[in-house]
């Protein structure tokens, strides 16, 4: 299977905003979210814009043999003191997962030493999964990040500190 990384444009912020529709269903079980009058979860359309107004920040798609598998939003970390980017949201819809592209796209993203930061809820027990198992087959180096006040529900982890 061929896997890219392609940046979404402008024009394709209703095709995320769309695949994002899947990613909150899959939280909903755990964030006790509810859909909105018109069927639809919940999106915070001025963050969800950032990812194509920001500095550092970027909506990818995930292609799978040339159809979309899922999406990929990066962020500029905004945790004190880190200069680094974030991977913040990761989403592979089902009929692509535990074929690796996650796998694929953190050793390609994260490969090159570069510091990221990866946050996840402690409650998302596929993020957990993954995360946790990809950490500890990788060879990257992950500093845990102690969490800030009120937010001690996410696990958050420093990639490839540097070394200074």
């Amino acid at each position: 299977m061929q896997i890219e990384l392609v940046p979404a444009s402008a024009e394709q912020l209703p095709l995320v905003r769309n695949l994002y529709q899947f990613y909150a269903y899959d939280s909903s079980d755990w964030e006790a979210e509810d859909v909105e009058i018109d069927g639809r979860f919940y999106i915070h359309e001025p963050h969800l814009a950032r990812y194509w107004q920001e500095p550092g920040w970027s909506a990818q798609l995930i292609l799978a043999d040339g159809f979309i598998a899922g999406f990929l939003l990066i962020e500029r970390c905004e945790l004190p003191g880190l200069d680094a980017a974030e991977f913040a949201d990761l989403f592979i819809l089902r009929k692509y997962r535990r074929q690796g592209i996650g796998r694929a796209l953190v050793a390609q993203l994260m490969g090159d030493g570069t510091p990221w930061v990866v946050r996840f809820y402690r409650q998302d027990a596929l993020a957990c999964a993954f995360w946790q198992a990809l950490l500890a087959q990788l060879p990257l180096r992950a500093l845990p990040i102690s969490p800030a006040d009120g937010e001690d529900e996410l696990l958050s982890y420093l990639i490839n500190p540097p070394t200074h």
